[in-house]
């Protein structure tokens, strides 16, 4: 077991990165009493690293068995994305005249982003954009609040609701 962790060492720690990167947004979600957490979050970004893990080793296998031929392991990338959209779109629910789970939904898909750039091993891009994803959740929400309030106030504030 040992040998597995020496041989497969940076694949760990991509997974381990992702899976902690997607855990932190979950978190505040979690704070805000939202549908997805941190489980969910911290699930949908190591899995993406996973599958990138994957057809990164499967790529290399294919290439040096068959020489390439039409064997493309970016295919499993855009697998990733159509998976995690459906995945959001089920958070995404209209309710009274309101429509709910965007944010969440938009977390979810940033969060398997963030997951497939530490499955390709780009490290920094993915610490960079979880940092921007919880500046977006955090700092966003608390300049939102006057925007809604005076928005509540005045329906028809620049063409409003009609």
């Amino acid at each position: 077991m040992e040998n597995f962790f020496i041989q497969n060492g940076d694949m760990v720690i991509r997974l381990i990165l992702a899976m902690a990167l997607g855990m932190l947004i979950g978190v505040e979600r979690v704070l805000v009493h939202k549908e997805a957490g941190m489980k969910t979050h911290a699930l949908v970004s190591m899995g993406a690293s996973l599958f990138i893990i994957i057809s990164e080793l499967i790529g290399v296998k294919y290439i040096s068995a068959f020489g390439g031929g039409a064997f493309n392991p970016v295919i499993i990338a855009g697998s990733v994305i159509s998976g995690i959209g459906f995945l959001c779109a089920g958070m995404i629910i209209f309710q009274k005249s309101r429509v709910m789970g965007l944010t969440t939904a938009g977390g979810l898909w940033v969060s398997a982003g963030i997951g497939m750039a530490a499955g390709f091993g780009l490290l920094g891009i993915a610490v960079v954009s979880t940092i921007l994803t919880l500046f977006i959740f955090i700092v966003f929400a608390i300049i939102e609040k006057p925007i809604r309030k005076i928005s509540d106030e005045n329906p028809d504030i620049l063409g409003g609701r009609e």
